[in-house]
């Protein structure tokens, strides 16, 4: 974590606070423990156990686990429970508590202002946690909604887990939930439209749609996806960015598939609602899904909090191949020597919730275990298009490598992945470098008739 998190919050602060702290609720927050001795004891969240070895001292205010050496105060538990940085979670246990955070860089106007937006934002948070309620009830009371849902081969355990939920028909089901509809914080947090400014036309943004509640890390409900129970169109739809929500930042499944990404030892990226919670179904908890967008290099960041080794499995049509193409320019950038990077792509006709059910379980994990590494899919995305029989389809080859090799950070893939793009090209290496580092923009007039007719993506605005 960056020292200046550390060095703005006042020391003396932190020591307060984590003496006002209590740990052992803290804790209890996400772990369930009993009383053993002097100690509390339960199962540790940051590997998968049978038997009980991850332990918390409430006199000493520190936890430890005998199984994978986890340990640490409560500021560390929330890091490495949530994903939080290190600001973020001292902001967490500081509310808990009750204390303001000092930061010495912000003057007090700054701090006023920061304090009223997370309390407009806190707000906000229950009303959509109000919504999620509300949902999961209706669920239980649609039976065109479960049988929808068994088709699928989702269970109740599986739904109560990810909060499944469905949202009816009616135009203002949402007028039975709240006592005020006409509350313009409905409309700030996406819950509901309002027609042309005109409170009267205000309706409900989801309706008759199985709802997806979307989770921050740290378990709040922030937005929702809702995907329709016959052919209409969309067929998902989806929060608006809020507040709350970015859909950029975010992804589905994350705070449920914490535990389960620990255990597997990696992360599993699909495309949609549905592949998360049917491969949880079917004992692949560590799935996670961007909410209908390309994933962003945000996205990679926030996995790599949680696992250093990331799979992207996409379906094997056109526009699977381009969002694994997209995750690539995302992963680029972060692919340190440290971290591994992995792309499936399924047959053309399945998705992961389709492989599983028609090859099985073990035919799955195997294809993720031979998923291919990030460097041979650089190499297979700059020849994409290209005839290497050929000088003009190499050169091609060779322009459309620069990029992707560009983004990388330096270290010892980087250079390794020099070579293999020098083989790809038939150049020597010192050649490859000399050309890339001459290679200009074309000019103006020339750029449209220069560009590749299949260009691979570049490396994404921050």
């Amino acid at each position: 974590m960056p020292d200046n998190a550390r060095v703005s919050i006042p020391s003396a602060f932190l020591q307060d606070l984590l003496a006002r702290a209590d740990l052992v609720e803290v804790v209890g927050r996400h772990v369930a423990l009993r009383k053993s001795g002097a100690n509390y004891l339960g199962l540790c969240p940051f590997h998968g156990e049978k038997s009980p070895s991850f332990t918390v001292s409430p006199a000493k205010q520190f936890y430890h686990c005998f199984g994978c050496g986890a340990h640490g105060n409560a500021i560390d538990f929330l890091m490495a429970h949530t994903g939080a940085g290190f600001r973020e979670a001292v902001h967490d246990l500081a509310a808990q508590v009750g204390l303001t955070v000092p930061e010495e860089e912000r003057s007090p106007e700054q701090r006023a202002r920061e304090a009223a937006q997370r309390r407009a934002q806190q707000t906000l948070t229950e009303l959509m946690a109000q919504a999620a309620r509300a949902y999961r009830a209706q669920l239980k009371t649609s039976p065109r909604a479960i049988e929808y849902l068994k088709g699928r081969g989702l269970t109740g355990a599986i739904a109560k887990a990810y909060g499944l939920g469905y949202a009816p028909a009616q135009r203002r089901f949402l007028s039975t939930v709240f006592a005020d509809y006409q509350d313009a914080r409905l409309v700030e947090c996406g819950l509901v439209i309002e027609g042309d400014g005109d409170e009267a036309r205000r309706h409900d943004r989801f309706r008759d749609r199985i709802m997806f509640p979307i989770r921050n890390v740290k378990g709040e409900v922030i937005g929702f996806g809702g995907r329709v129970l016959d052919g209409g169109e969309p067929k998902y739809l989806n929060s608006p960015e809020t507040p709350l929500f970015h859909k950029g930042e975010e992804l589905y499944g994350l705070y449920e598939a914490r535990s389960a990404i620990r255990q597997a030892g990696c992360a599993l990226v699909v495309e949609g609602y549905m592949d998360v919670v049917a491969l949880a179904q079917l004992g692949f908890g560590h799935g996670v899904a961007t909410l209908g967008t390309a994933c962003t290099p945000e996205h990679v960041r926030k996995l790599l909090r949680f696992t250093d080794d990331v799979v992207f499995a996409f379906d094997g049509d056109t526009a699977g191949r381009r969002a694994a193409q997209r995750a690539l320019t995302a992963a680029l950038p972060w692919a340190g020597d440290t971290r591994r990077f992995r792309f499936l792509l399924l047959p053309p006709e399945h998705d992961p919730d389709s492989y599983i059910r028609t090859h099985g379980a073990e035919a799955f994990a195997a294809a993720l275990a031979q998923a291919t590494p990030l460097s041979r899919f650089v190499l297979e995305v700059a020849a994409d298009g290209c005839d290497l029989a050929t000088a003009e389809g190499r050169a091609r080859a060779a322009a459309q490598a620069r990029p992707l090799w560009q983004a990388l950070p330096d270290g010892a893939l980087k250079r390794q992945l020099l070579h293999e793009l020098a083989d790809l090209a038939a150049l020597e290496v010192r050649d490859l470098e000399q050309l890339w580092q001459k290679a200009a923009p074309p000019a103006r007039g020339l750029a449209r008739a220069s560009r590749p007719a299949a260009a691979p993506p570049g490396r994404p605005a921050r």
